[in-house]
């Protein structure tokens, strides 16, 4: 009797590691968190471009000597403040967008994901208190998305390394490796696929804990309890960018009381959802709920930032059927040219980097192969 615990522990032990260890999970999760963010954040500093002086820059009233004595105390940093000149402010901004818009076409990935993070740290801690929830997120996942492989799919690097693979197979005679070097290789691949799948636990883990304290903490207030938070929120005027269209929709009561409790159910609710497919109305019901805010409370900022956040829990075979579809759609209008019987598949993923990845939160059945299992994406080197 002494043995059963100790062998399930044993078991449940071995499948942990299993799964931390033997493939990549949510690549297409991940490579759409890069996607969404670095375009969020580029949108972001390019509707700001006129206002980057007075936010971010030497002629803002929160002066470079002021952000230097908060940093201080608090232990943040940025680089915006090494230098006052203007030559300076303007060169960073450049590079800014710059390291948004490669971070986004997911071009050396590795290196522009750090830079990324470091953009978004400098940017959010000169200017700290004008920021909000939408900014804090979108730091937090710069800052995760680093330990990812968010750049093996739907990126540069995965075409580079797809064309790199398609030569190298047309070329005479096997390439000979080492022990050494084939030992080497795969320890590398199993350490990028130990980080790529703890930061995406941590990014689910994030993402819960932001859904689930907002829940607990509007269950404390009356306003939610009694169903007229939201009212409240349609009049408050720092957050009514159209305001005949708040008053609109303020004169629907039940409504508005139903969407406040709703609102407190999806997210309080939401942490214990995920391993089911009662996920999948509930996300769709949270998209519609962070539409509403975007533009009712002119936040798009934070909407923008949840709706990525929440896509990383959509399975990888959800984004392989957008994927096709979006292709088949496209060659029906003639903008896309018909793929070769010989090359199906072969298009948008390397046969090396292929792998059966599931959703964060889904778990792919034991026992069962999947077409694209045969050759594990920890084997393959990281496109980053």
């Amino acid at each position: 009797m002494a043995t059963g615990p100790v062998q399930w522990l044993s078991e449940r032990a071995g499948a942990f590691w299993s799964l931390v260890t033997d493939r990549p999970v949510s690549l297409y999760a991940a490579a759409v968190l890069r996607i969404g963010y670095g375009l969020l954040y580029l949108v972001f500093l390019l509707r700001e471009f006129p206002h980057r002086d007075e936010i971010w820059g030497p002629g803002s009233p929160w002066t470079p000597g002021l952000a230097e004595q908060l940093f201080d105390q608090s232990g943040w940093n940025s680089i915006l403040t090494l230098s006052g000149g203007r030559t300076y402010f303007e060169l960073c901004y450049v590079m800014a967008l710059l390291t948004s818009a490669l971070f986004m076409l997911g071009w050396r990935t590795r290196a522009v994901s750090v830079l990324f993070a470091v953009v978004v740290v400098s940017f959010h801690a000169r200017a700290i208190f004008m920021t909000d929830g939408g900014d804090n997120l979108i730091l937090l996942m710069a800052v995760y998305l680093v330990f990812t492989a968010c750049g093996r799919r739907w990126s540069l690097d995965a075409r580079r390394i797809r064309r790199a693979t398609a030569r190298s197979a047309k070329a005479p005679g096997p390439v000979i490796r080492s022990y050494w070097l084939q030992q080497l290789s795969d320890t590398r691949g199993t350490l990028t696929t130990v980080m790529h799948n703890c930061g995406l636990f941590v990014i689910a883990a994030q993402v819960c804990l932001l859904y689930g304290a907002a829940g607990l903490y509007k269950v404390q207030g009356a306003s939610w309890g009694g169903g007229t938070a939201l009212h409240y929120v349609l009049n408050l005027e720092l957050f009514q960018p159209w305001p005949a269209l708040s008053h609109v929709v303020d004169q629907y009561v039940t409504l508005i009381a139903i969407a406040s409790y709703v609102t407190v159910l999806l997210q309080v609710a939401f942490p214990f959802v995920l391993f089911g497919r009662l996920k999948y109305p509930v996300l769709a019901m949270l998209l519609g709920m962070h539409i509403g805010i975007a533009v009712l409370m002119g936040l798009p900022l934070f909407s923008g930032a949840m709706i990525v956040a929440d896509a990383a829990f959509l399975p990888d075979r959800f984004y392989l059927l957008l994927a096709r579809s979006g292709r088949r759609a496209a060659g029906r209008m003639g903008l896309r040219r018909p793929t070769p019987p010989g090359e199906a598949g072969s298009r948008s993923v390397p046969p090396q980097l292929r792998g059966g990845s599931t959703g964060i939160g889904e778990s792919a059945t034991p026992g069962r192969a999947r077409p694209d299992d045969a050759c594990r994406d920890r084997l393959a080197p990281d496109p980053r």
